[in-house]
């Protein structure tokens, strides 16, 4: 403490760590000597210890673990000591004093069992059926039959809301696994499925990590049928994620005419001989580029689309190298129009493939067009290899779209080369990082919303929007999208225009980093709610002992940080706060159009980095993946860490939630995630908790096994139903838990034989409501990998 004090002290930093272990220091060589002068050193450093962390801690329980929880150990020990180091001091008082220290810890070690950092629930709007009812047309995927699960958010409003009442508060304790199945498909290498299926008629359609494709018996888990598409791991990219697959029908959407509101639901053409029985099909995009279409009866391929059931997305995109490019989230259908999107790795080349939308014909296969956020005035489809900006803007998350309107709504990312954007075009900073919506019909943009201007933080677009139609002061329904970011912010915008109806604010943030003349002097921030959290400050550091919170103390006066946006820079670390990972995820939200509730789990937790300069990344051997040699045995790494970013002068090193390097343990206190419930009439806090417990973390990577709820990193959303539960396992805790809406509070929980980094569904099926969530856990999260997918229901009635 002593040595590290005196570093930080010379940082800049505070002052207690050097004096508490010089006087640490006085204290045991007194005691050596015998001296009784040790009782009053070690009551100095105690008592100024004790003052200090009140100081610096207030109530906050968290902040005091570092602080004092050593320091009350050695005062208990010391305490019992006392007439050895001062005869004058009786055993009764020595005694006495010890006890109180014992209490003292003892009340210490309950504390965290108790409700911590929780805002509670207060003036809960009652369930109101039709309030926040939405309007995306007349086909099956806007108004799925009661019970099914359309779509990879329920439906195209992509609310995750299932009219189910079976399971309630009262009865949630009695929930039990119904079925269990396991797919077979469990990479060695970068795990995390993140797989929800979606359930229409008996049939549950589930696709695994390497695209395996499953038709299960919704009933009882039995399986129909199952198809593989044969991706091979060098495909696999960061995630071998399948988020979700696609289900089409001439019932699936309402087929509208540009400017004709006759609705005329047409039938699948070219189903004899070949393509005979797929009336009904399911769309799978594969992790290797590749858009196939099944029988869904049956899981045969349906012949008639692209060719040979097959369309590659891959296609006039050049040089693409293999798993750069992976369709990872399901493709979507609006009207007759089938919209895929894909992934482009990040940080291997900032000129990779082009990150380009592509539409086709759902039935057929034909590219009916395409349009790159680089090139937003045409959306013709080109040919050749340099047909449109390598690198360009990908939008590699779930997206959705409206039939009314004949919109789909697009979140993209930033252009390859996350770090570095003084490469970028006009275009690409105009349309990076944006809620972008197109016309389903021409492929052109109609609007786009910005949530971050020239990003260098990943702060893309990664969750999946919710339509809902808000009421409005005259009686009238306003067609809406709720937008949710990394940063925490979430907006409110006309899903029609793309104006935000609860106002936006551009604020100033730091500029300078090394490209001082390509950084916003403003970035916009919310008027309607947000899940970020203050600045951090020097306080914020935590660690289990003085002295890794000491070492995060000294990261953090190393460090350039003035707030968030904090430029990047290659001198010293820079701190980003929200991290990538921050607020809202690939798990988006849910909302409760009964109660007019958005239900929000986030992480917060901050990054630290560094830009390597091109020839010291080149000294440490760091290459892109194509230059690598395949290694089966390759688990993964967080995103960022060491990634090479070929084509601009700096590579880059993030490393992600800021964690010790041999502890393991975060640098921030905790908690490092929560679940918010918002209501959406005014942006107002209804509760909040921490989400997930200690049960699987600790030091080192050892799991506590203690049910503490410390508020866990999260990946993967909610599900809300209309027995008034929110469905969630996403911590890293490997439980799946129902919380009360009303109240915020845990109901039932239960162990994931796998990570749960996944969103569940629930549907009803012959008068039985089940909850599924497929666990497979995650490599970035740490959590074992599996190959389950798992049913729970009540007891069936005898």
């Amino acid at each position: 403490m002593a040595i590290g004090g005196g570093w930080l002290a010379a940082l800049g930093g505070n002052w207690y760590y050097l004096l508490a272990g010089v006087g640490c220091i006085i204290s045991a060589v007194l005691i050596l000597l015998k001296r009784t002068s040790t009782v009053y050193w070690f009551g100095l450093v105690f008592i100024g210890t004790l003052i200090w962390t009140i100081q610096e801690s207030g109530l906050d329980y968290w902040r005091w673990v570092p602080r004092f929880d050593i320091m009350l150990i050695l005062g208990i020990l010391f305490a019992f000591q006392l007439p050895t180091f001062k005869p004058g001091i009786s055993r009764g008082v020595s005694r006495s004093l010890g006890g109180v220290f014992i209490l003292a810890f003892l009340v210490a070690v309950a504390l965290p069992f108790t409700a911590l950092n929780v805002t509670p629930a207060n003036n809960v709007p009652e369930a109101s059926k039709g309030v926040f009812a939405t309007d995306t047309g007349t086909g099956k995927a806007s108004t799925p039959d009661t019970g099914d699960w359309y779509t990879y958010g329920g439906s195209l409003a992509s609310q995750r809301f299932a009219q189910a009442n079976q399971i309630t508060p009262e009865n949630v304790s009695n929930l039990k696994l119904a079925w269990q199945f396991r797919t077979g498909d469990l990479p060695k290498a970068r795990w995390g499925g993140e797989n929800t299926p979606i359930k229409i008629g008996d049939t549950l359609y589930s696709c695994t990590p390497r695209n395996q494709v499953f038709a299960i018996d919704a009933a009882t888990g039995k399986e129909k049928w199952h198809f593989d598409p044969k991706v091979s791991d060098q495909s696999i990219p960061y995630t071998a994620a399948c988020r979700g697959l696609t289900w089409f029908d001439a019932q699936t959407n309402s087929h509208v005419s540009l400017g004709d509101t006759a609705q005329a639901p047409a039938a699948v053409a070219n189903t004899t001989g070949d393509n005979a029985g797929c009336e009904q099909r399911i769309i799978l995009g594969t992790l290797d580029g590749r858009v196939i279409e099944l029988n869904a009866k049956t899981g045969e391929i349906c012949k008639d689309f692209g060719k040979d059931g097959t369309v590659d997305i891959t296609e006039n995109m050049g040089e693409v190298y293999q798993g750069y490019v992976a369709i990872n989230s399901a493709p979507v259908v609006i009207r007759d129009t089938l919209v895929v999107g894909h992934q482009v790795i990040d940080g291997q080349r900032a000129f990779g493939p082009p990150g380009v939308i592509k539409a086709y014909d759902v039935r057929t296969g034909q590219l009916k067009w395409a349009w790159d956020a680089a090139s937003p005035e045409s959306s013709a489809p080109k040919q050749g290899p340099d047909a449109w900006k390598k690198g360009s803007p990908d939008v590699w998350t779930s997206f959705t779209g409206d039939d009314k309107l004949g919109l789909v709504y697009l979140p993209f990312g930033n252009s390859s080369g996350d770090y570095w954007s003084s490469t970028r075009t006009a275009a690409e900073n105009k349309y990076a990082v944006t809620l972008t919506a197109l016309n389903i019909e021409t492929g052109l943009p109609a609007w786009a919303f910005q949530t971050a201007h020239k990003d260098v933080w990943d702060y893309d677009q990664g969750s999946q929007p919710t339509l809902i139609d808000y009421p409005d002061k005259n009686g009238g329904k306003t067609p809406a999208i709720i937008v949710p970011t990394k940063q925490g912010e979430i907006y409110v915008l006309d899903r029609r225009t793309g104006k935000s109806l609860f106002g936006v604010e551009e604020k100033p943030v730091p500029g300078g980093g090394l490209e001082p003349n390509d950084r916003s002097p403003t970035q916009p921030y919310s008027a309607f709610h947000h899940l970020s959290k203050p600045d951090l400050t020097p306080q914020d550091m935590w660690g289990l002992t003085p002295i890794d919170q000491l070492v995060c103390r000294i990261q953090f006066q190393q460090a350039s940080y003035q707030g968030q946006y904090t430029p990047p820079i290659a001198d010293r670390h820079y701190i980003e706060y929200p991290g990538y990972n921050g607020g809202s995820d690939w798990g988006s939200v849910a909302f409760d159009p009964d109660r007019g509730l958005i239900i929000a789990n986030y992480n917060d937790m901050p990054n630290y980095n560094i830009l390597v300069p091109r020839a010291v990344a080149d000294a440490l051997g760091w290459k892109p993946r194509d230059e690598i040699p395949y290694n089966p045995h390759d688990a993964g790494h967080a995103e960022g860490a060491g990634d090479p970013q070929i084509g601009v002068p700096y590579a880059v090193n993030v490393n992600a939630g800021w964690r010790l390097k041999y502890t393991g343990m975060l640098c921030k206190e905790p908690p490092y995630g929560g679940i918010r419930a918002i209501d959406v009439r005014d942006g107002r806090t209804v509760w909040d908790r921490p989400l997930g417990t200690a049960r699987r973390n600790g030091p080192f990577g050892i799991p506590t096994g203690l049910p503490i709820n410390i508020g866990t990193p999260n990946n993967g959303g909610s599900v809300v139903t209309s027995g008034g539960l929110i469905f969630i396992a996403a911590a890293t805790d490997d439980l799946i838990r129902a919380i009360d809406i009303k109240t915020g509070k845990t109901v039932w929980s239960t162990p994931l034989p796998a990570g749960g980094q996944a969103n569940p569904l629930v549907y009803t099926q012959n008068g039985r409501e089940y909850l599924v969530i497929t666990a497979t856990g995650h490599h970035f999260m740490e959590t074992p990998p599996g190959d389950y997918i798992l049913a729970y229901a009540l007891p069936e009635a005898k």
